[in-house]
């Protein structure tokens, strides 16, 4: 059985770790080692659940030794990880009971599958986003509807892009040491086809041998190209990053062997990242901070 560690402080900078090891490991039983985490967000939640699917999809048998520290275990149920871990992963470990949801938080995790369900993700924020955006982020009431835009696009992309299923999560933190101010936390992962695979048939020709999951990145992120042959169909990835950089946000997205990124001053993120182990779909964050 292979055995993977887990980070202890599993967060959008750690979560390749994570996906590096499911795309190099085949199909076997996997165990993944959680019991020394500290601290994980929606990012590292998510990318257990992704890696999981994966290892479960291939015909493995993946499971999961629970984190022993007891504030982790409490975050991971009130975020509704367990409730989609189950469905994945031979959970190790006592499992604790769901209580309500933390103040802060603007999406459980949630699975999807169909357009139904992007629908009820965006019913759902509408409802907790305006106080949290003006509130924590000071974003005027207005940014409400450009979220869910955003959202939107992004989840509705697991259902037309990736056809394969996928998940959501998204939270606001007071990242005090990191940036000193809050930040909204959103990712979105599924294990469907990858960019590469969605754009291929529109525009791998113009860029021939060239053409990979970094250059189909580059293709979506900086020059707006999308599975459609015409340009007027669909927000785009590049409009979200647009978006995202006039909030002073950073947007980043990893597909099959490379990741690109929206990297503002206060990251230290590298734009353009090749050479990954290949992970099937593509795994979106976006973190927005508070306006200084």
């Amino acid at each position: 059985m292979n055995v993977f560690s887990v980070p202890t402080e599993l967060d959008h900078q750690a979560v390749d770790q994570v996906l590096d090891t499911v795309g190099q490991v085949g199909i076997e039983r996997m165990l993944f080692d959680a019991r020394h985490v500290r601290w994980i967000d929606p990012n590292g939640m998510v990318a257990l659940l992704a890696a999981g699917a994966v290892v479960k999809k291939q015909g493995g048998s993946p499971r999961l030794q629970l984190p022993d520290n007891s504030d982790v275990l409490g975050y991971l149920s009130r975020m509704g990880f367990f409730h989609e871990a189950t469905g994945i992963f031979e959970l190790l470990g006592r499992v604790p009971k769901r209580v309500s949801r933390l103040s802060d938080v603007l999406l459980e995790i949630t699975s999807i599958t169909a357009n139904a369900d992007v629908h009820t993700v965006i019913d759902e924020v509408q409802k907790r986003a305006g106080n949290v955006l003006a509130s924590r982020l000071g974003y005027p009431a207005t940014s409400v509807v450009q979220f869910s835009v955003i959202l939107s696009e992004v989840c509705q992309n697991i259902v037309e892009h990736a056809e394969g299923p996928g998940w959501v999560a998204v939270q606001a933190y007071n990242w005090t040491k990191r940036l000193g101010r809050y930040v909204v936390v959103i990712t979105v992962m599924d294990i469907g086809r990858g960019f590469r695979h969605s754009l291929s048939d529109e525009h791998a020709a113009r860029y021939g041998d060239r053409w990979g999951d970094s250059t189909a990145l580059e293709a979506a992120f900086l020059h707006g190209f999308t599975r459609f042959p015409d340009s007027g169909r669909g927000q785009g990835i590049q409009q979200i990053r647009r978006q995202v950089q006039r909030w002073d946000g950073s947007i980043t997205i990893r597909s099959g062997t490379a990741r690109i990124a929206q990297v503002p001053e206060w990251d230290i993120a590298d734009p353009v990242v090749d050479g990954l182990k290949s992970f099937p779909g593509a795994q979106i964050s976006i973190i927005l901070p508070a306006v200084k």
